[in-house]
């Protein structure tokens, strides 16, 4: 059997069934099994690896930050969080463009999911945005490219998929890792839209009223104190991610059901019937891309590309800038777990070679990855938005232009400056 030939039924079975719109999961199990069967391989060894793919006890925690931020998102925190950034930032010019900006990386911090901060965060500022006279494009444009501080915050489940996908890389390191490039990306955002809205002349948000403060602020607490128990548990050492994330549920359902009120209790059999579909989901993909990268492995094509990378250059700086370059366009096509599962066995042997830290390159894919979520034609960030604004998806990319510039740059800054992204998991994790 030719390694070439199966490399080319490999990749070719891959882009026809991506083309064609199949499912990502059946795409990657389909590519595997076409592959093996022509190797003439066991097609058992399928079915071996996706259970090995999922026989972790580190994925529970994917479960438990899910239906965490499924509550959440039910359960009105959004809008408190909004509150809370408003009495903040709220009364700069333009300032609810700023709220925006802060709230979705406040709700990040609770649901870890750029979709669920777009859907939530933006089901409320931007309609208030255009009521205000905002442009709609511009709203849009504010919270998709807000809303991508959830995928590098934590408790981004991203950042596990890439640590079960990297091995042995620890999820608690790459949690602390987010937390400083999240702050650069809000700065750099906030001031991005802090110079458009100048430039368009917005007006400052209404004030509010100084005997709601306590009230805002009381309840701004009690949300954001998800946030401390996931991120202090895991800051002392007190609790793994798992246990924080089953914490964190346990503290979600008692506040949005007991404390807050908004929805009845009936309403979570729903809120687990879509935390299971969502789950189904994300362990299949796991356990599909396990198959997928012991094929790829078999066939040594992380090694192939770890040659002709370096090939191309010995200079870890221009490697970097190459695989950046590479992954912001594959982020157009591919959804951002598939690419995480499935690029990071590949990639990650190129950058080890050059002496980048495993941690580092993680947050590196994390932001490129998230940034795809912003362009077509797999964009979801980019398709919720429009369909929350009512705007064309062409008028919300060219609003996007300046945000995509300053995301890139942030981007470039995380790549050639690792201290930013490890500096607190030195600190905190031995």
């Amino acid at each position: 059997m030719s390694t070439t030939v199966a490399i080319l039924i490999l990749v070719v079975s891959f882009v026809v069934m991506l083309l064609l719109r199949f499912p990502i999961s059946l795409t990657i199990a389909g590519s595997t099994l076409l592959t093996i069967w022509y190797l003439d391989l066991p097609l058992i060894v399928v079915g071996q690896r996706m259970i090995q793919g999922i026989n972790s006890f580190t994925l529970l925690a994917i479960p438990f930050f899910i239906l965490a931020g499924q509550i959440m998102s039910e359960g009105g925190m959004a809008l408190r969080i909004i509150n809370l950034a408003q009495l903040f930032v709220g009364r700069i010019r333009g300032g609810l463009a700023l709220v925006n900006n802060v709230a979705c990386m406040l709700f990040g911090n609770l649901s870890g999911s750029a979709v669920a901060d777009v859907s939530s965060v933006g089901s409320v500022m931007i309609p208030a945005m255009k009521k205000k006279g905002y442009d709609a494009d511009y709203s849009v444009a504010v919270t998709a490219s807000s809303s991508i501080q959830g995928v590098v915050m934590p408790p981004s489940h991203n950042m596990i998929l890439y640590a079960i996908a990297a091995g042995g890389v620890s999820i608690s390191s790459m949690f602390l890792a987010g937390v400083i490039p999240c702050l650069l990306l809000l700065v750099s955002l906030m001031i991005t839209s802090y110079i458009i809205a100048r430039k368009r002349g917005y007006q400052k948000g209404d004030p509010i009223d100084r005997k709601m403060v306590p009230k805002i602020l009381l309840d701004g607490f009690m949300s954001m104190l998800t946030a401390v128990i996931i991120l202090g548990g895991i800051f002392s050492g007190l609790f793994t991610a798992t246990e924080s994330g089953a914490l964190a549920c346990l503290y979600a359902f008692i506040l949005t059901f007991f404390v807050y009120r908004d929805i009845p209790l009936s309403r979570i059999v729903t809120i687990l019937k879509r935390t299971f579909r969502t789950v189904a989901m994300v362990m299949f993909l796991i356990a599909a891309s396990d198959a997928f990268g012991w094929i790829l492995a078999y066939l040594q094509i992380p090694s192939m590309l770890t040659d002709l990378l370096l090939t191309a250059s010995d200079n870890k700086f221009v490697v970097l800038l190459i695989i950046n370059v590479l992954l912001l366009l594959l982020g157009a096509p591919m959804d951002m777990a598939p690419m995480i599962l499935i690029l990071t066995p590949i990639l990650l042997p190129v950058v080890t070679s050059l002496g980048v830290d495993p941690v580092h390159f993680g947050i590196i894919m994390i932001l490129n990855c998230g940034i795809g979520l912003l362009t077509p034609p797999v964009g979801s960030v980019l398709f919720v938005g429009c369909a929350i604004g009512k705007v064309s998806i062409e008028k919300v990319t060219k609003a996007l232009l300046p945000f995509f510039l300053v995301m890139i740059l942030d981007l470039l800054i995380l790549t050639y400056v690792p201290s930013i992204s490890l500096w607190l998991p030195g600190l905190f994790v031995q």
